[in-house]
């Protein structure tokens, strides 16, 4: 029997690779971004076409490479990072496994063009599955240039399994920010085809945040950006936290360690510890924290993609983290402490003999009377004229209860003329359906007593009235007087692109402008009172948690956002005929019995439930 166990082909080796480190786009452009700020660059050139399946290029103004180097760059391991074990322990660069550039070549077409500074010339070397086709002495810049062509081009199902071109997008955007927030010291230009997203100038963190997300008027960084700070000798935490009030559903968190992102659900844990009570369960709080610690003290080698690390102190980090959080917000929300410094103060004087202070007189006249001549004077009133009218008043109704024969009465019970001919005439013509506490909605049926939520009712109607509109593009545009402009950053336009077609649907009219604007010309005629910027937004923000994953989850986010901001405010006060109409309107609806977030939205109690009450 032949032996079954044998070695892979360098190729297949190569793909196996691929599919650990380059999952989409945005994996190849975090290597080549993360190389080229290894190479010591102080700018970086970023270009995209078609969300990164054509063409993804980083160009830098790094060290480069000499031929050699060029060369050995696409092999499996090869690295400048490290020479030993012990240097996993110790390491501060941002690549360190040499599988990148091999896993990139082995599923894509690839053309590097490289020079060092002391280098007359460059060289250019094309790769594409792992072999290559080319590598020649060209003149180029110092730095280097990497061009990625036709991703996944020799893996077919992998290029079939890659989401909307807006998705990989998103992810490619996400990347940039992961490595442009924390390597403040370079200089990053981000073109999509011939438009340019980003050109963010060297600069601290603070103005960096600010440069990237602060093209929108809704976030107010400047404002809502607090700054921690704490040094230990395990480590140094330092960054900024958003302010409560600025707490959102979808909010921007990064942790960094030694320069290099990271995700960590303990420290976020940490993170929401510091912020209880404070905000709401459902929002979460901005945050942009660095961490510096000894590299021997954590282990940056346990996921493919370097976004997981384990701490040796995790422990006593989560407290100090906790705690400079919680500084920080207390110093933001507590009183001013009192100073007792003199500088600047007010002068007063002080009396230099104490005994000659007299206390105040008081002086009053023992004799007033406040019930006397100039007192309060009872007004005349004319009784002739009060009870002018009283002979057209009808007969009072007969009662088998002899009320003047009963002096003794409580005044609870009793009751005037008029009071009883009010009570009688709303027993007589009273309405079908009683509104309680201007929130439920109480109507007899034929099994017993019907309790509805008029709110939720009207948000189940609402969401399903938009729902389909969204699908049967049935929607009435009501066009605005005054237009109003939305601005959004680039990854919001690029989830807002996706659902416009959906709010088109419903009767938005939109107007695209420069720099991710548009221009609101047209809402929706069931859309209630209210900012329909801040509409937009709180609906973008819930379709970015939601994902672009399914077309038919948008639509259901889309249509509750738009019920929820158009719904009966609680408290508001129904006419017979209103609460008849939503009750009608709410049994036609497909699901009558829960709201689109599944509350309950009704309840019944029986005759039997209602009768035993009364035994």
């Amino acid at each position: 029997m032949s032996d079954i166990i044998h070695l892979l082909p360098d190729s297949v080796a190569n793909q196996i690779a691929a599919g650990e480190v380059i999952q989409r786009p945005a994996s190849v452009l975090k290597e080549l971004v993360e190389n080229s700020i290894d190479a010591g660059a102080t700018f970086i050139q970023i270009l995209i076409k078609d969300a990164g399946r054509t063409l993804i290029q980083v160009v830098d103004n790094g060290k480069g490479m000499s031929e050699t180097d060029a060369r050995m760059a696409f092999e499996r391991h090869a690295t400048s990072k490290i020479k030993s074990a012990d240097d996993l322990f110790s390491l501060r660069t941002m690549g360190f496994r040499g599988e990148a550039l091999a896993s990139i070549a082995a599923v894509a077409q690839v053309e590097l063009r490289t020079r060092r500074e002391e280098d007359e010339l460059g060289v250019l070397i094309e790769v594409a599955g792992t072999r290559v086709f080319k590598q020649e002495t060209v003149q180029c810049a110092t730095g280097t240039s990497f061009q990625v062509k036709n991703l996944f081009f020799n893996v077919p199902a992998r290029r079939r399994f890659l989401k909307s071109d807006n998705v990989e997008k998103s992810h490619i955007l996400n990347e940039f920010y992961r490595i442009a927030l924390v390597n403040t010291a370079v200089a990053f230009s981000f073109l999509d085809g011939d438009e340019e997203i980003y050109n963010v100038p060297a600069s601290n963190n603070k103005v960096r945040i600010e440069n990237i997300f602060g093209k929108t008027a809704k976030k107010k960084w400047q404002q809502q950006l607090l700054t921690i700070e704490t040094s230990t000798n395990l480590a140094t935490v330092s960054g900024y936290v958003g302010k409560p009030e600025f707490a959102q559903k979808s909010a921007n968190q990064y942790f960094f360690v030694n320069g290099r992102y990271m995700r960590h659900p303990y420290f976020h844990k940490a993170v929401l510890l510091a912020y209880s009570q404070m905000i709401q369960a459902s929002e979460s709080p901005n945050y942009f924290i660095y961490f510096e610690v000894d590299p021997q003290t954590i282990d940056i080698n346990i996921h493919p993609t370097k976004t997981e690390i384990k701490f040796e102190n995790e422990q006593a980090i989560w407290s100090i983290l906790t705690a400079a959080i919680k500084e920080s917000l207390g110093k933001f929300n507590i009183i001013p402490s009192i100073d007792f410094d003199q500088e600047g103060a007010l002068d007063i004087p002080v009396n230099a003999n104490p005994h000659n202070i007299r206390p105040p007189q008081t002086n009053f006249n023992p004799n007033y009377n406040p019930f006397g001549s100039s007192g309060y004077k009872r007004p005349e009133l004319d009784w002739e004229k009060l009870y002018g009218d009283f002979s057209t008043q009808t007969e009072p109704v007969k009662s088998s209860v002899d009320w003047d024969s009963h002096s003794d009465v409580p005044s609870a019970i009793s009751s005037t003329y008029q009071e009883q001919q009010q009570l009688i005439e709303n027993i007589e013509t009273r309405a079908e359906n009683f509104q309680y506490k201007n929130r439920y909605i109480l109507t007899g049926i034929k099994s017993g007593l019907l309790m509805i939520d008029q709110q939720r009712a009207h948000t189940r109607i609402l969401f399903d009235l938009f729902l389909s509109q969204i699908e049967n593009s049935q929607g009435i545009s009501q066009q605005v007087l005054f237009p109003e402009t939305l601005e959004l950053s680039p990854d919001e336009a690029l989830f807002f692109e996706q659902i416009m077609p959906d709010l088109q649907r419903v009767g938005f009219d939109f107007e695209a402008l420069e720099n991710n604007c548009y221009s609101v010309k047209g809402v929706s005629s069931q859309i209630g009172t209210g900012s329909v910027i801040d509409l937009l937004l709180d609906l973008l923000e819930k379709a970015q948690t939601t994902g672009l994953e399914t077309t038919s989850g948008i639509h259901e986010s889309i249509a509750l956002s738009l019920a929820e901001a158009s719904t009966l405010k609680s408290g508001q006060r129904l006419s017979n005929e209103e609460m008849s109409d939503l009750i009608d309107r709410l049994f036609a609806c497909a699901n009558h019995n829960f709201s689109p977030d599944g509350k309950k939205i009704m309840t019944v109690w029986s005759q039997d439930d209602i009768d035993s009450a009364f035994r």
